[in-house]
């Protein structure tokens, strides 16, 4: 194949470069690897019309499954833009010797602090404060000072993490920080957990943490891994993160749970589905901190994603491919 014959298709590119700057973050690296189609975003049904001359397709949520790679005769890579890859079938590509890649641990950093954006957002409330003295709530105040919700402090505080791999291994980082007592449910040996982690059992961990953050895949058996069984297992002052993915917990028992007392908090930036119903019930809970799936899209965790899915169409390119799936 020669560079400049290549004809590159992006599904959904919008997410990924959303309303930065035309200058800012952009698919130009990709424009010296072949010919480049960008689409925002791509309808099941527009998919195999769009990729249809394509050599190599990238994707971030658009579903390619059997049928579809059955239906690309010049397909010979697919690039996840994401490090999750379970939009692609594998066993489909791979028969047809179709190169497939994903962009690992690029978000890491990212997904950590937004882990704690949530948690002192429960502690601290700081937009709270913020919204009430635009309206001169601190102005005429009679103290120098007022609180009119529960503050905080995590120093001393247990925190426990579901899950040490990249992201989670970060966030334990960051809670010994804060100076909490961080444990975690790994599958990692005893004798080979990091400095200041302790290895415990789903119901220690579950029964001793003040806070708890979801950070393992998503498998069989971890699918509603908090329902409402474990829900009844944990402290009814715990607060309770994911930012790992939305079927990890049931939301109607988050919800119960949250409604009768049972759970403190409820920070997620990630729901079973995706965009939500307007009817689930997360949604109406006071005590439920919902954020967009946006603890990836800090602009330099989407600079990253852009830079490694560029390299890795290059590396293909060359013969060498890098980071396959």
């Amino acid at each position: 194949m020669v560079a400049h014959m290549i004809k590159i298709v992006i599904l959904d590119g919008f997410t990924a470069v959303g309303k930065a700057p035309a200058d800012d973050l952009a698919w130009k690296g990709l424009n010296d690897l072949g010919l480049v189609k960008v689409y925002d975003r791509t309808k099941p049904q527009e998919t195999v019309k769009r990729a249809a001359d394509a050599d190599i397709v990238l994707t971030n949520k658009v579903v390619l499954n059997s049928e579809v790679i059955a239906q690309l005769p010049h397909l010979k890579y697919i690039g996840v833009l994401a490090t999750g890859y379970n939009v692609v079938d594998i066993d489909a590509a791979n028969q047809r010797g179709i190169i497939v890649t994903n962009v690992p641990a690029y978000s890491t950093e990212s997904v950590a602090q937004m882990v704690f954006a949530h948690l002192l957002t429960v502690t601290n409330r700081t937009e709270h404060y913020a919204v009430a003295n635009r309206s001169g709530r601190w102005s005429t105040n009679p103290d120098f000072c007022y609180w009119d919700t529960e503050l905080t402090e995590l120093a001393g505080k247990t925190f426990g993490i579901v899950g040490l791999g990249n992201i989670g291994s970060r966030v334990a980082q960051i809670a010994l920080a804060f100076g909490m007592k961080v444990q975690a449910l790994t599958s990692k040996t005893a004798d080979t957990m990091p400095e200041g982690i302790s290895k415990v059992s789903l119901e220690d961990l579950l029964s001793t943490s003040d806070v708890i953050s979801l950070h393992c895949p998503l498998t069989d058996s971890t699918r509603h891994l908090i329902d409402s069984q474990t829900l009844k297992q944990m402290k009814a002052t715990a607060i309770l993160i994911n930012t790992g993915r939305g079927p990890l917990v049931d939301d109607q028992a988050v919800a119960d749970a949250l409604a009768k007392g049972h759970l403190s908090a409820f920070c997620a930036d990630v729901l079973t589905e995706e965009p939500p119903s307007i009817a689930n019930p997360l949604l109406q809970q006071p005590r439920a901190y919902i954020t967009p799936h946006i603890a990836w899209a800090t602009k330099e965790s989407r600079s990253r994603l852009i830079q490694v899915a560029t390299d890795n169409v290059r590396m293909f390119l060359k013969g060498e491919p890098q980071n396959m799936v």
